[in-house]
C-alpha cells in the first residue's frame, strides 16, 4: 500500500468512526482543516504537498456526499484562515465572498486543491460550522460554532499529523430553572 493509500484509509476509518460517534445533520456545513506540511511530517506552513490534498479530498468529499454535509476548506493563516466552498454552498448560508484565490504558498495545498476541485469555487471569510475535522492543528476551532464538543476517534494521527475532530450544541442558558429536553 502506498503511503497516500495510507492516509486515505485512516481518514476513512476516521470519517466512518465519526458517523457512529455524532448525530451529522443533512444541510449542514462541515469544516476541514488540513496541513499537508503536517502529514508528510514537516512543520505546517513548510513544505505543501499537493498530492497530499488529492489523497485527502475523496474521502472527504465522498463523506460529504454521503452525509449530504456541505464541505468548507479552511485555509493556511496568509489569508485569514478563510474558507473555500461551493458558491452553492456560500448562497445557501449566506456567506459573503472574498477576493482571493488559494494557493499552496499563501491558503495551503487543500485549500488550493480544493477550490481546483469545485464547480464554481468562492473564498469566504467566516462560517459557523456544525461540526469538522482539523489534521495537523490548523486551528478550525475559530470556524464552528460557539459550543465545541471534541470527539474522541480511534485515529489520532492521519500521517504524522495530530487530528482532532469536534461537534457542536447548541449554547444552555437560562440557569437552574430552565429545561433543556434531550
Amino acid at each position: 500500500m502506498t503511503v497516500t493509500k495510507e492516509w486515505q484509509a485512516q481518514l476513512e476509518q476516521l470519517l466512518a468512526e465519526l458517523e457512529e460517534l455524532i448525530e451529522i445533520k443533512p444541510c449542514t456545513l462541515f469544516v476541514v482543516g488540513c496541513s499537508t506540511s503536517e502529514v508528510i511530517g514537516k512543520k505546517i506552513g513548510t513544505a505543501g504537498a499537493r498530492e497530499v490534498a488529492e489523497a485527502l479530498f475523496g474521502p472527504l468529499e465522498e463523506f460529504a456526499r454521503r452525509k449530504s454535509v456541505y464541505l468548507a476548506f479552511q485555509g493556511c493563516e496568509h489569508i485569514n484562515r478563510a474558507l473555500t466552498m461551493g458558491r452553492e454552498t456560500a448562497e445557501k448560508f449566506q456567506l459573503e465572498e472574498v477576493a482571493v484565490i488559494p494557493v499552496a504558498s499563501a491558503g495551503g495545498s487543500m485549500s488550493a486543491y480544493a477550490y481546483e476541485q469545485f464547480h464554481d469555487p468562492v473564498v469566504v471569510e467566516h462560517v459557523r460550522a456544525h461540526a469538522g475535522i482539523d489534521i495537523g492543528q490548523t486551528l478550525i476551532g475559530m470556524h464552528l460554532k460557539e459550543v465545541a464538543v471534541p470527539v474522541r476517534t480511534s485515529i489520532k494521527f492521519i500521517g504524522d499529523a495530530i487530528v482532532t475532530t469536534a461537534t457542536t450544541r447548541p449554547k444552555l442558558i437560562g440557569g437552574r430553572r430552565a429545561f433543556y429536553g434531550n
